[in-house]
């Protein structure tokens, strides 16, 4: 906690409730919010630090829903990516698949097929039995931003059945039960799932209710990667909203997009289903980021029946001629359920990062390009890709649409999520861009939206779907995680070329009430911890019912 007295005088506050701005001086002490005073009204002669912040806007520190910092938090613990964005609280544990709670039998899998999510260090052990252990290492660590957590799906299913194709029995989905509610009294805030990732793809309804039935009692929320999000996007979003309806649980659709040729100008459909759902009493969210690129790993487009096992399994099934000549038809012809049910777009498939150095010089080349410089097929490339970089490769995939972007971004339910994966040669940009790109391209650009609305989406919001007891708003006595931004002039910096640049206009970043980011850079102070669920509460305000 810092005990600084700071003043930031005749700032004008947006306070994450969506009203309208309103200059004040504000006095910052011990971690918290102390006084909102008239603009003027306070000397800096009684504060040990003093802020000018006229024509600047004083907004509650943005919470990114969807965040893969896992491990990138504790290695690179200055985290500049998200401190100079405004970040003040990531959700981290997305996708299910993470590192709580795990054996080392499942870590060994595990750390390879998310490799190219968050990188795989030798020189550090990883892996935490329980969520506890994971969330008490971050605050023994010193991490630079808050972080809650939430139970990976696919670990639990992998700790009770291991990760092959099947229905789990009603044992088995007593004793995932059992871990969850484990992780929910550790402080996780709820489960994610990977629904097109192995082994969450092969989880059935029954599997997924009960789960559900878990986070509806301890007050947890279900953060679901659904089965699709190209050809079926509506129908595994409804199978979404029926769980939650079902078990009563709270519902919060992450990177909720509508992407591939099969879903252009659709977004209007997608919120039809979600405002149904809100009308017949499901507690629903959503997140976006705003980018029209998605980013994930080359592995992911392959079937799932060839991502089944562990990396030497599936480098296995490229050396047989007849499981090879299954993947092709089934990425060319039949649709790849790795691939949202889509055929590969080659073309859509630009590679972000490797983890073989042999490989760097393909770093920003598309894998038809790849191919068509080595006189192959892409499909024959994509495998050599693969197994030579042994399935750590990063990817950008170019299947989004600005109508979709923009209509879901705008909803009332709507939050901001990054989906930023921190490695990689050349990550996409939204890691280090997503927040001050709302800000500056879609409110000051575009007008999409008014200023106090789109901070609203980006930290009064959130914070109620993580039930944070005083955080996401500006009122006296809250924790001051809070960011300082120049609205004429803030926006991403960072680009598909030069991803890794810090954000234009952001002045100043606090977290629990430590100026942790300023204009020259990162100040060296790490005040985030870790947000456990037993923390939680629902908010003491309720200013803008969803």
């Amino acid at each position: 906690m810092d005990t600084t007295r700071t003043l930031i005088s005749r700032a004008t506050v947006v306070d994450g409730t969506g009203a309208p701005g309103r200059e004040a001086d504000v006095v910052l002490e011990g971690g918290r919010i102390r006084s909102l005073a008239r603009p003027g009204s306070l000397q800096p002669g009684e504060h040990a630090e003093h802020l000018d912040a006229a024509g600047l806007i004083l907004a509650p520190g943005f919470i990114d829903m969807h965040a893969h910092s896992d491990l990138q938090i504790l290695l690179n613990p200055e985290h500049t990516a998200k401190l100079s964005q405004g970040v003040t609280t990531e959700v981290l544990g997305q996708d299910g698949l993470s590192y709580a709670p795990i054996t080392p039998e499942v870590l060994a899998v595990v750390r390879q097929k998310i490799a190219g999510w968050n990188d795989d260090p030798e020189d550090r052990e990883i892996g935490w039995p329980t969520v506890r252990a994971y969330l008490d290492e971050l605050d023994a660590a010193g991490i630079a931003t808050n972080a809650a957590y939430l139970v990976p799906h696919g670990v639990l299913r992998a700790l009770v059945m291991g990760f092959e194709e099947g229905a789990a029995d009603a044992g088995q989905i007593r004793r995932m039960c059992s871990l969850l509610e484990d992780g929910l009294r550790d402080g996780a805030a709820g489960l994610s799932t990977g629904l097109t990732y192995t082994p969450g793809m092969y989880a059935d309804r029954d599997e997924l209710v009960a789960l559900c039935g878990v986070l509806a009692r301890h007050g947890g929320y279900l953060s679901p990667h659904t089965r699709s999000y190209g050809r079926g996007a509506l129908e595994a979003y409804a199978e979404m909203v029926d769980l939650a309806e079902a078990s009563g649980c709270a519902l919060h659709l992450t990177h909720a997009t509508m992407n591939f040729g099969e879903n252009k100008g659709r977004g209007g459909d997608l919120l039809e289903l979600v405002d149904a759902a809100l009308a017949r009493g499901v507690d629903v969210t959503l997140d976006t980021y705003p980018y029209l690129p998605g980013a994930t790993t080359l592995s992911a487009v392959l079937p799932s029946w060839a991502a089944a096992g562990d990396t030497e399994a599936i480098l296995a099934r490229f050396e047989d001629p007849a499981a090879r000549a299954r993947m092709r038809e089934d990425m060319e012809v039949n649709g790849s359920d790795g691939c949202h049910g889509v055929t590969v777009e080659y073309e859509t498939l630009e590679i972000s990062g490797v983890r073989s150095p042999e490989l760097a010089g393909l770093v920003g080349k598309t894998v038809r390009q790849i191919a068509e410089e080595a006189g192959e097929a892409p499909f024959d490339t994509a495998l050599r890709l693969m197994a030579a970089d042994r399935l750590g490769t990063g990817i950008l995939q170019h299947v989004g649409h600005e109508e979709n972007v923009r209509t879901i971004m705008a909803h009332p339910a709507h939050t901001g999520g990054s989906d930023g994966i921190l490695v990689g040669a050349k990550p996409h940009p939204r890691a280090w861009g997503t927040f001050p790109r709302f800000l500056g391209h879609y409110v000051r650009d575009e007008g999409l939206m008014g200023l106090e609305e789109m901070v609203h989406h980006l930290t009064g919001r959130p914070a109620r779907r993580l039930r944070l007891r005083d955080r996401g708003e500006i009122h006296e006595g809250w924790t001051a995680d809070l960011v300082l931004f120049d609205p004429r002039t803030v926006d991403a910096a960072s680009t598909f070329a030069k991803p890794r640049q810090p954000a234009r206009g952001i002045r100043a970043v606090w977290v629990n009430g430590a100026l942790s980011y300023a204009t020259e850079g990162v100040t060296g102070l790490r005040a985030g911890r870790a947000l456990r669920r037993e923390e939680a509460a629902p908010h003491q305000l309720s200013p803008t019912p969803l």
